[in-house]
């Protein structure tokens, strides 16, 4: 259940992302000079918000949260001109109706790279991991199996390595939703890309 558990979110992700979901959405947002600009929401037809962020000058800006079909919140996704920066936050889908999802991940970026402290959770909610990065490099890794005992320091840093990779192909096929989906925005034939 280890493997599994832990993909739960990309299976998600990549489910939302599937070109038969990008059927159903709308999409709800406002362009400026050929780019979008402002409030962005992919909703499906019938209402159901599953993506809301902001752009500014056709680059994302703050907050981007995702919502599965379920309603299930899974990602929390902070930008700064178009670089993830900030908290990011990930949640496993399938909560209990009424109950909030268990938090898998938590990560400090800066620039596009993990940047501080990144905790990870198993699907019980004990600890799975805590890491620290800086500039993109793990200087500290603790790790621990669901059962409670703790990995050693390869085991731990090898955790780390591949949930990295987890977490990149996450982030990739969350903003191809929004790629796929953006506002239709039209430039001047003349006019310069900024």
């Amino acid at each position: 259940m280890g493997e599994a558990a832990r993909l739960a979110i990309l299976v998600a992700a990549a489910a939302l992302a599937s070109p038969a979901a990008a059927e159903p959405f709308d999409v709800r947002g406002a362009c400026r000079d050929g780019e979008p600009q402002g409030i962005y929401e992919l909703r499906e037809t019938r209402g159901a918000l599953r993506v809301l962020g902001a752009f500014s000058r056709g680059k994302r800006t703050g907050s981007f949260i995702y919502w599965t079909t379920a309603g299930d919140r899974i990602a929390h996704l902070p930008y700064d001109e178009g670089a993830i920066s900030g908290t990011v936050a990930l949640w496993y889908p399938g909560a209990a109706p009424g109950r909030e999802p268990q938090q898998q991940l938590e990560a400090a970026y800066a620039r596009g790279v993990p940047s501080g402290p990144k905790r990870s959770w198993h699907p019980d909610g004990s600890r799975r991991g805590d890491y620290v990065y800086e500039r993109g490099a793990l200087v500290a890794a603790r790790a621990w199996r669901a059962n409670g005992s703790v990995l050693s320091d390869e085991s731990a840093r090898a955790q780390a390595a591949r949930d990295a990779d987890d977490e990149a192909k996450t982030y990739a096929t969350l903003g191809a939703i929004v790629d796929r989906n953006l506002p239709a925005c039209s430039r001047a034939p003349d006019a310069p890309r900024r």
